[in-house]
């Protein structure tokens, strides 16, 4: 009876994952940094004495931080499905879900930020505001960016039909279609989006020669790399879901995936309308 809890929290054991996560993160920054350094007489003495040159620090620690990702949500999941996400805990997981996104609203809003900055009041190292805008292939916003667009709201549509499946049906079978469905979209979207950058680069478009062309490419790159992070997300739902995994009343790993998800349909839709329509 010393050791019965009479509380709905969940007391975690000491876990060695953060420091884990914490030593990976800090060698793929640094393998990265060493990887991208340039040798024009500015590197510091240490970068010059590291021997692993080229990507494979950075390959390094992007492994380990995959491994410490698999490993800690692993627990997390077992944790889930013997009863420790209570309903206290739940709402404490939906803050973290939420005060993420918000990190990463706060991060797209800084490339929002820098391109309407360059291309409404744009500033050279001389003094005035003339700007020569370089030559830019118009990007015809009403084919390819835009049947990407549907892709993704249909992708959203899907994951929305499999979260009602679950919460008001319980229909696992729909709940399956709809993840496998989102899954199909999410990676054709990738595959549309690469498609349309060789275009890109082979009419002439270079990152990094012009401010809208470094904004165009770090906004609408970096979205894409989130689909892919919500594509593994979703993935992993619906791994979790064939297993028999989530229920109406607990499945916080699905509600987290799916408002990541339709965060990033929704990023992508001002991306649309800002830097497609509007900018090009």
């Amino acid at each position: 009876m010393a050791h019965a809890k009479d509380h709905d929290y969940h007391i975690l054991t000491p876990s060695t994952w953060p420091l884990y996560g914490a030593l990976a993160g800090f060698i793929m920054l640094f393998g990265g940094v060493v990887w991208m350094r340039t040798d024009d007489g500015g590197v510091p003495i240490l970068f010059e004495a590291i021997t692993l040159s080229g990507p494979w620090m950075f390959l390094i620690g992007l492994a380990a931080v995959l491994y410490v990702m698999f490993g800690w949500w692993r627990e997390c999941v077992i944790e889930s499905e013997v009863g420790d996400h209570t309903a206290v805990v739940q709402i404490g997981l939906r803050y973290g879900v939420i005060l993420f996104i918000t990190s990463e609203v706060m991060f797209f809003s800084a490339w929002f930020w820098s391109f309407f900055k360059h291309a409404i009041y744009p500033m050279e190292d001389y003094f005035g505001t003339e700007y020569v805008a370089p030559f830019v292939y118009p990007v015809d916003a009403l084919h390819l960016p835009l049947i990407n667009t549907l892709v993704l709201l249909l992708s959203g549509c899907a994951v929305t039909w499999a979260h009602h499946a679950l919460v008001h049906e319980n229909n696992r079978k729909d709940l399956i279609t709809g993840l496998a469905i989102s899954i199909v979209l999410g990676v054709l979207f990738t595959g549309l989006q690469a498609y349309e950058y060789q275009h890109l680069l082979h009419e002439g478009w270079e990152f990094g020669v012009d401010e809208f062309y470094s904004n165009f490419f770090m906004a609408t790159g970096f979205h894409g790399f989130h689909v892919l992070i919500g594509t593994i997300f979703l993935t992993v739902c619906l791994i979790r879901a064939m297993k028999g995994h989530f229920t109406p009343e607990r499945h916080i790993g699905f509600e987290a995936a799916a408002w990541y998800w339709h965060f990033v349909d929704v990023v992508w839709l001002f991306l649309f309308f800002a830097v497609y329509l509007w900018g090009i």
